[in-house]
Order: C-alpha cells, then structure tokens, then sequence
C-alpha cells in the first residue's frame, strides 16, 4: 500500500550512556504510560545526523504504547569519538550492545532506520530476527558486504561509490526473508540514494506483501527533519508501527 503525504516540543525524555570501547553512546528512552511489551528501536542516519532530529518520533511512539530508545552512534550527537574512524561493523555492534543492555529480552521489537540505518537495521535482523515485529525505513541506504568493516575516513566513500557496488548488498535478502510487518517512507525526489537501492529494498519488503509505503511529497532526503515538522504524519507513522 502506498500512502501520498504533503510535506507540511518533544515530550521530556530519559537520557542515560553505556561505554563501548573507547567511545562513551549517549541514549535517550521514551516510556508508555503503561507497558506494552514492545520497544521501538530509532537510529539515525549519517553525516551530521543525531537522535536529537528523531525526538519527536521518539514521544509519538511512546504516546501510542511502544517504549522507545535511541542512540547518537560514536562520532554524532552527545556521543564521544571520531565519525572517521567508524565503520558500518561498528554501528551494528552499537546498536546491538544498546538493545542488549537496555531492551526487555522478552520484548517484541520495532526497528526504524534513517538513511545509512537502513543497512544497520538488516545487520540487526541477522541477530533478532525472531523478536522483530516491524521495520520502517526511512530513505534508506544499502552498501556492498565489502565496505561493512571499512573505516568511514578510510576509502568508504570510495568503496561505496562504485557504480552499482549496492547490488551485492546482503540487506536485500535480510529484507525478502522478514516475516513481519514493514513501513517504507521515501520522499517524492531523493538526491542522495540511487532509484535502484529504493526499487531493490522496495521489492525485497514486498516479498511478504504487508508493507505501507509512505511518500513525502516535496521532502528531501533528511526525513528525520522533515518528520520533526510534521506532526500529522509522525503520529500516523507512530500508530503504523504501534499496532
């Protein structure tokens, strides 16, 4: 199902930290008035993205009954580190130590990814598959197994910019093998992702047939942002993945 939307103060959050590494993962919670057995797990994208962008998401999930944690990945946001020494390998093994340390294990899982988190979120499959119930992808990106270790000031963009190199990604078949519910949430012209990674992880989602697809017409890449100024389209995004 695709949805056409018009592009058009956070609730107090928890704020708590874990050390891994050498690096400090500044996090922040949104709890449900009464819980639910489910935590939304929100990570954001690259470059100069935080979870700050993400706050208002993180309330709406909370006010439609999903507990809701995120992270500001080693080099963004709060966090400590340098973004050019991190890789696609450690933002997977930081989202995982925040799920592990921080989530019920009993608790059924929501994860949403930004952009670069579209290939974390499929990482993240490989290990909770059975606990997930959801996934929304927000513009996301899908990167070729070889550039998973590779430093990001190291040759990654390099790497990445290979002509068709997302083609050998492994989050296309992560995604046809999902047996939950899924939320695609493109905008109208993407300048950043190639039309090939959306048709490729599109198809991938469809392969169960319960996926929403959400078009923010006249947004740019950075949905996050544009999330933040839309509070319509948050809650109902928000319902989407709390039900």
């Amino acid at each position: 199902m695709t949805l056409n939307v018009p592009v058009a103060g956070p609730e107090e959050l928890l704020r708590f930290s874990f050390v891994q590494g050498d690096e400090t993962i500044e996090c922040v919670s949104s709890e449900p008035r009464r819980p639910a057995g489910r935590t939304a797990v929100l990570l954001h994208g690259a470059g100069t993205a935080s979870t700050e962008r993400l706050l208002p998401l993180a309330a709406d999930l909370a006010a439609a009954g999903a507990r809701t944690v995120a992270l500001d990945f080693a080099g963004h946001g709060r966090s400590s580190g340098r973004l050019d020494r991190q890789s696609l390998e450690k933002r997977h093994a930081q989202a995982a130590e925040l799920i592990r340390r921080f989530v019920d294990p009993d608790d059924e899982l929501v994860l949403v990814g930004f952009s670069m988190s579209g290939q974390t979120v499929a990482d993240l499959l490989g290990d909770l598959a059975d606990r997930v119930t959801h996934l929304c992808l927000c513009a996301p990106a899908a990167y070729a197994a070889d550039a998973w270790r590779v430093p990001f000031g190291d040759g990654f963009t390099e790497l990445i910019r290979r002509p068709g190199s997302w083609r050998e990604s492994e989050a296309f078949g992560a995604y046809a093998a999902f047996r939950g519910r899924s939320v695609l949430m493109v905008p109208g012209h993407d300048a950043v992702i190639p039309e090939g990674v959306t048709a490729g992880l599109r198809e991938a989602l469809r392969a169960r047939e319960d996926l929403t697809e959400i078009v923010l017409h006249g947004a740019s890449h950075q949905i996050g942002l544009a999330l933040a100024q839309r509070g319509d389209t948050r809650r109902m995004l928000a319902a989407l993945l709390a039900s």
